[in-house]
């Protein structure tokens, strides 16, 4: 296996004033959710947020199954592709899942056989069949990934596909995910009404 991050420092702006990393999504906060679906398949998690989030966040993961590593931004506010290069330093497995916090359904099963397709490469990427890639639902080589960030940044590049043309990547298309997943492992939830949707089916 290797290690799971979790990408937590957005604004949540179509959220509304509560940051929905902790909002309170059918009686679990909502990062926690995600952790939890993954902790079967990873060996540490390291959570990516703002520094004003910690304390909050480490309330909400007070006694999951692995320790939890803080990799809070030096500068927040300079988006995912940041994000994802700041978890990933902090990371001490060579490959790790990135998932967004706002993913509630993400299938362990497919965080599983991407770690198995990213090995001898240095992503797995699933890309759906509207052409979009998922790569905040990912597998990573960790140091690869947090380079390419880097040197993403560094050409003023903050698009989250940005990293992946420096990278040996794999692509896994709708149809290899389907033996794993359905689509809704994908699934994120940006507003108030999409939150309150999830909650009933997860209720």
């Amino acid at each position: 296996m290797g290690a799971g991050v979790i990408v937590a420092g957005g604004r949540s702006t179509r959220f509304g004033d509560q940051d929905k990393a902790v909002a309170d999504l059918a009686g679990t906060p909502m990062i926690r959710r995600v952790a939890d679906r993954i902790a079967g398949v990873v060996d540490e998690l390291v959570v990516n947020c703002r520094p004003d989030q910690v304390d909050a966040i480490r309330s909400a993961m007070a006694g999951y199954d692995h320790d939890v590593t803080f990799a809070p931004d030096e500068e927040p506010d300079q988006g995912p592709v940041a994000g994802i290069m700041t978890g990933l330093r902090a990371v001490e497995q060579e490959y790790a899942f990135v998932v967004a916090c706002d993913m509630p359904f993400a299938e362990p099963r497919l965080v599983e056989f991407l770690f198995e397709r990213a090995r001898g490469h240095e992503a797995a990427v699933p890309q759906l069949d509207d052409q979009w890639f998922q790569t905040t639902h990912a597998v990573y080589r960790a140091a690869a990934m947090a380079d390419a960030c880097r040197a993403a940044l560094d050409r003023g590049e903050r698009k989250i596909i940005a990293p992946l043309a420096d990278l040996d990547y794999v692509v896994v298309d709708e149809t290899a995910v389907e033996p794993y997943a359905d689509l809704e492992t994908f699934e994120n939830l940006n507003t108030r009404e999409e939150f309150e949707a999830a909650a009933q089916r997860l209720g």
